[in-house]
């Protein structure tokens, strides 16, 4: 637990309120690090939670009035009647998501209460690590800590909050953020199942450090061809009538792909290579095979820029720093939803500080700044 974020999240809501918080949680943010765009095809991915989180501390009101208070945003604020139709805002959008999960909960007959709420976050915001699911998550759990919400297990929170991402916010997302914020596992990254919901936790190799790299290229998901590539998946499935990609097999892809447009070919050669990938990946983890996972980071990320096409160049460029500096003893890949955001690798500790000095080096944003770096922990859902 960040017991600065919590204490910030303490100033901000007796400030705000006028008297302390009694109730307090967190979600972690994610980082991918292999298994892009699989899992709204109901495949298979291989996050963690990692320790960057959203923390909520709230309090319990006597009316129907939710208002909430975030404190990364100059204390802006937001009030929602829980016994009015919840509306969606053209700004600010952190309120929707607030808004998404709390309108989900109503529609699900749960036994909701007033609460004063202020929100704190130390996870990068749009820039792949899941800083939305987080929120989601967590302002999910916040609302289990009432009576009756007693059968709200972590996988039926992330679904809750899967569900308002879709139908309220706009964002077509799978399930693997909300998932892997709500089921982390200390050392562990968790091979997700995305249609039977399956979680396994697979141990980090000992020796490994996650490094995650903020290109500061950002994007939102709203508004990028996130959504395309979804349309562009469910258009291959139904073309072989198939539920979903996860279901078509690579060698009837390779005898029939012709059928498709070069385009759909394309994007639906990525979700099938990819979903082997995470397999593969995930038994290299588990043997502690560090160049193995190398080997498949690389192959991904060249699949996410020639089929997916999904990164872009100063992503690339990141990449190409990472790897040199790495060489065969780890692996490095874009993560996230693509088109900006951030870089994920698997390092040896002995070659983080390498890595840093090499990014920091030869590596500029778009406005001529430096990556901003992290060492994260494969985190405890609530830490």
């Amino acid at each position: 637990m960040n017991a600065s974020l919590a204490q910030r999240a303490h100033t901000a809501f007796q400030a705000a309120f006028g008297a302390p918080a009694t109730i307090l949680v967190q979600a972690s943010g994610r980082v991918n690090l292999i298994g892009e765009h699989t899992d709204y095809n109901e495949g298979l991915v291989l996050p963690c939670a990692i320790d960057y989180r959203t923390v909520i501390v709230a309090r319990l009101r006597d009316d129907r009035q939710v208002k909430v208070v975030a404190a990364d945003y100059d204390d802006a604020a937001d009030r929602i009647d829980l016994d009015t139709p919840i509306t969606r805002l053209a700004r600010p959008m952190w309120a929707n998501y607030v808004r998404g999960v709390i309108r989900q909960l109503v529609l699900l007959g749960l036994p909701m209460r007033g609460m004063d709420m202020v929100v704190a976050g130390d996870i990068p915001q749009g820039a792949g690590l899941s800083s939305s699911a987080s929120l989601s998550v967590s302002v999910c759990r916040l609302f289990a800590t009432l009576p009756g919400f007693q059968h709200l297990e972590p996988v039926d929170m992330a679904l809750v909050a899967q569900a308002s991402e879709n139908d309220f916010v706009g964002t077509r997302c799978g399930n693997m953020d909300q998932i892997s914020s709500a089921c982390g596992v200390d050392g562990h990254a968790l091979l997700i199942d995305c249609r039977s919901l399956a979680v396994k936790p697979v141990p980090l190799p000992q020796g490994a450090a996650i490094m995650i790299f903020d290109s500061q290229v950002r994007r939102g998901l709203v508004q990028s061809e996130y959504n395309t590539r979804r349309a562009q998946c469910e258009a291959a499935a139904r073309h072989f009538g198939l539920r979903a990609l996860r279901d078509l097999d690579p060698d009837l892809l390779s005898a029939r792909g012709v059928e498709l447009d070069p385009l759909t070919m394309r994007r639906a050669r990525h979700v099938v290579t990819e979903n082997d990938r995470v397999r593969a990946a995930a038994d290299a983890l588990a043997a502690g095979d560090l160049a193995r996972m190398g080997e498949l980071m690389a192959a991904s990320h060249a699949s996410m820029r020639d089929d997916f096409e999904i990164t872009v160049p100063p992503i690339d460029h990141l990449v190409d720093i990472v790897k040199a500096a790495i060489g065969p003893a780890g692996g490095v890949r874009m993560t996230g939803g693509g088109f900006g955001g951030c870089v994920v690798a698997l390092v040896p500790h002995r070659l983080v500080g390498r890595v840093r000095e090499a990014v920091m080096q030869s590596y500029r944003g778009p406005a001529g700044q430096q990556a901003t770096i992290h060492v994260a922990c494969a985190a405890a859902a609530e830490g």
